[in-house]
């Protein structure tokens, strides 16, 4: 039951219903008015706070995820910088054990890059610290001018090992004629030094190494190179040719039966220059072979390595050594 308000009237003397006038009607509907507002207000504020929307709660699950890849990346990068900085190590390695040349230096490969206000305006709105993203960016930095150093370090690698290839392939390591194809596996070798001229008899220095084989066994070259001489004598080398492998290295091939190239010739190692024979001064069919390096002749036994365990290599120079007659 609704309760009525009542005033004295004393004109009436009698209590009467108490009306409200214009004006206080007026400010009582404002007032309730601006009361629902602020509780609207304060509802609204609590439900921001408290109960955020699907696209703020979409917004946040997607700040979360940046936030946790980014702390990943930051991990991973650690370790693909510690990689790089092993791949160092070991490019150290091949530079001082293969090449025998210094390696980057220390203080050029942990040198910085930048400056200390490099990355002051760096801003990340509270996702990430700033501090982890100014030193992750730092890190980059130091990377990428790392990796740039290793690719230049690479390329100097590559061309040292093209040019050592090209050297090791040039430098004569081969028997000139292959062992299945020798008499009786070497046995009548005759080395380099003092022996005995087949045909003046008398000791004789033995600039090479002859190779007994039969007439029309293929000849090969004992490393890459060009060929400066191709000589037809009657006496002395007979048929004979000259291979200069560069780097001050020359092979000769002398008493073959028979000759399968020309002057100006780029010859590979392991190709078939000619064929054994017997020609010039000579008493028997073989191959006299010899190695000079910047015009002397060295003992070619030191330059037939191929296919030799060390105690085959071993009975190789001693049957090379040891004092008999030549064949040539």
């Amino acid at each position: 039951m609704r309760k009525h308000k009542y005033v004295y009237n004393n004109k009436t003397l009698q209590y009467e219903p108490y009306k409200l006038t214009r004006g206080e009607r007026i400010q009582r509907v404002a007032g309730f008015a601006s009361l629902i507002f602020f509780v609207s207000l304060a509802i609204f504020g609590a439900s921001y706070h408290y109960f955020p929307t699907p696209k703020e709660e979409q917004l946040a699950r997607e700040l979360q995820q940046a936030s946790f890849h980014i702390e990943n990346m930051s991990r991973d990068f650690s370790e693909i910088a510690t990689e790089v900085e092993h791949l160092q190590e070991k490019d150290a390695e091949v530079h001082r054990m293969i090449f025998g040349i210094d390696p980057i230096d220390e203080a050029i490969w942990n040198g910085g890059v930048g400056g200390h206000k490099k990355y002051d305006r760096v801003t990340t709105d509270g996702i990430v610290s700033a501090e982890m993203i100014e030193g992750t960016l730092s890190e980059v930095d130091k990377l990428k001018r790392k990796v740039a150093l290793q690719r230049q370090s690479l390329d100097t690698l590559f061309q040292l090992a093209v040019a050592k290839e090209k050297r090791l392939a040039s430098i004569p390591s081969i028997k000139p004629v292959r062992e299945d194809r020798l008499k009786r596996k070497l046995r009548n070798l005759s080395g380099y030094g003092m022996r005995l001229h087949p045909v003046h008899k008398v000791k004789k220095f033995h600039k090479g190494i002859d190779f007994t084989a039969p007439k029309g066994t293929d000849i090969i070259a004992t490393g890459n190179g060009k060929v400066v001489r191709v000589e037809n004598r009657r006496r002395g080398y007979g048929k004979n040719i000259i291979i200069d492998h560069g780097y001050g290295y020359k092979s000769l091939y002398a008493h073959l039966s028979k000759i399968d190239v020309k002057i100006g010739d780029v010859i590979k190692k392991g190709q078939v220059i000619g064929k054994v024979g017997n020609t010039g001064t000579s008493t028997a069919s073989h191959l006299h072979y010899e190695v000079h390096i910047n015009g002397k002749a060295v003992n070619p036994i030191n330059y037939c390595m191929d296919g030799l365990s060390t105690e085959e290599y071993k009975e190789l120079v001693d049957m090379a050594s040891r004092t008999n007659q030549s064949f040539d």
